[in-house]
């Protein structure tokens, strides 16, 4: 492996690597880097957990030095908040020996004063997203017109998430002369097309082992057709398995995320919710009860796919298939980051079979069935090393923590016990995803429909209490209140029935 200092990483910028235990450059870094300093725009590609936020912002420290000029020099452009705030802090730890670099980071969700305050006190690298950098932009608040050094950080998902208009509003105001960087772990077609349009001879550096696939060696991957509602109990196992630790849970729906994290929590396990339900702080604050080991667990929806980076992360689960092979890779590059060993567990439901053959086609896994697997399946024991006494619930005496007091004493409990035992008829029935459907990460109007039928369920049981206190009273309308009494009873089944 080569040291940074063979890279000829200034001495500074070094130590604040060996304060982090940082001495070696990833192969990412080995290539990157060289090419950087010499001027070249690069289109690097390598797999997520790999070291890209180092390999272009080593580079753009260095060129900077150590006493800048106070004005926006580099440009940092990612996709999502979670990124945003992640490549800031790397940055951030890369530049702690240069106290005159000064960074900013710039995304939605989050006050204006704080953002507006580091711009004016003359930040030199940027790191935002595209809509609240061109919003400050047009407030002529952020200047771009001298800046020199421009990064793409995950820039197939800026395209996927429909950026690209954003984009290239964002070129369009930068100098001619500049040094352009994109980084990613996969390169679309489009990301080609858009190095063309703005970026001089780009030269592509692609780090993968022709022997390892399209997927990471160091992760093992086991794929299981499983019952919607056995799941709970399934995960319940897995977050007992030996040598587990962090451990991070995708499901497709803001509404799936937040019901399974207060599920898990109910069941004894340390887990925290990050969706687009949330706000910017409520997201932030999860983030960190999950990276500094208040919470083990994280539920999280693809928003936070892009910017999640811990180095211990031993498990990645898939509550329910991805996407597409792309969002399958960076879903699972949350384990097995910086060399270390991971797993990724996929469960696949009846319907999206064959959404997973198209997956598994795309990244030649070999296993276009999946296992058919159970929360009792003898093979989910032996492949993922659960002790065989474990069961989906952590006892009193095992309970790696103490339940969040915000729970209020609710009781959520027994709903993964339902299906470890009666699940197979049931496989293609609504009641185990019909909460997940329809619901993926859009605005808060889902949710006030929710809110006007709790509504109006609450004010038909007023009705009733009424109508009961009224009996006493009202002698004389019994039996109109008798036929009353039924239809509340059959209100209240009809009630039970649909949070079935």
């Amino acid at each position: 492996m080569t040291t940074f200092r063979e890279l000829n990483i200034d001495d500074s910028i070094v130590s604040a690597l060996d304060d982090k235990g940082f001495t070696e450059a990833f192969p990412i870094q080995e290539q990157a880097i060289p090419l950087a300093l010499k001027g070249n725009d690069i289109i690097g590609q390598a797999k997520t957990g790999t070291g890209k936020t180092l390999g272009f912002g080593l580079p753009v420290l260095q060129e900077l030095g150590e006493h800048p000029e106070d004005h926006v020099q580099a440009l940092v452009v990612v996709p999502t908040r979670e990124l945003a705030q992640q490549v800031y802090e790397d940055l951030l730890f890369a530049a702690s020996h240069r106290p005159d670099v000064k960074i900013a980071a710039i995304y939605g969700g989050k006050s204006y004063d704080d953002q507006i305050a580091a711009l004016n006190d003359g930040a030199q690298i940027v790191v935002g997203t595209p809509g609240r950098l061109l919003d400050l932009n047009q407030q002529h608040i952020l200047q771009l017109g001298r800046v020199r050094f421009v990064v793409l950080d995950e820039a197939d998902k800026m395209l996927d998430l429909g950026f690209l208009p954003d984009v290239e509003r964002i070129f369009s105001k930068l100098p001619d002369v500049r040094q352009t960087m994109l980084f990613s772990a996969t390169m679309p077609g489009a990301i080609v097309s858009l190095s063309r349009r703005f970026m001089t001879h780009p030269i592509h550096v692609q780090v993968v082992d022709p022997d390892e696939g399209l997927t990471q060696a160091n992760i093992d991957h086991f794929v299981y057709r499983a019952h919607p509602l056995d799941k709970d109990e399934i995960i319940g196992r897995i977050l007992q398995a030996e040598g587990r630790g962090r451990t991070v849970i995708f499901t497709r729906t803001k509404r799936a995320a937040s019901r399974l994290a207060d599920e898990l929590d109910d069941r004894g396990f340390k887990a925290v919710a990050v969706h687009g339900d949330l706000n910017q702080d409520q997201r932030e604050r999860n983030l960190n009860r999950f990276r500094n080991g208040e919470a083990d667990v994280l539920v999280a929806t693809d928003v936070a796919a892009r910017g999640i980076d811990v180095d211990d992360v031993t498990h990645v689960i898939n509550h329910s298939i991805p996407e597409d092979e792309k969002d399958y890779l960076h879903r699972v590059g949350r384990t097995g980051r910086a060399g270390k060993h991971g797993i990724a567990v996929t469960f696949v439901d009846w319907e999206d079979v064959a959404r997973w053959g198209m997956i598994n086609k795309a990244l030649d896994f070999g296993q276009p069935e999946p296992t058919e697997t159970y929360s009792t399946s003898p093979h989910l024991f032996s492949d993922l090393h659960i002790p065989e006494a474990a069961t989906g619930r952590l006892t009193a005496s095992t309970r790696s923590g103490e339940r969040r007091s915000s729970r209020g004493g609710q009781d959520h409990g027994g709903r993964g016990g339902q299906g470890s035992h009666d699940g197979r008829r049931g496989g293609r029935r609504g009641n185990g995803r019909g909460r997940e459907h329809g619901d993926r990460d859009r605005p808060h109007s889902d949710r006030r429909d929710d809110h006007r039928s709790q509504g109006g369920q609450q004010g038909e049981a007023k009705q009733e209490q009424t109508g009961e206190a009224a009996k006493p009273r009202r002698r004389r309308r019994r039996r109109g209140h008798g036929q009353g009494g039924e239809a509340g009873q059959g209100h209240g089944q009809q009630t039970a029935a649909s949070a079935e």
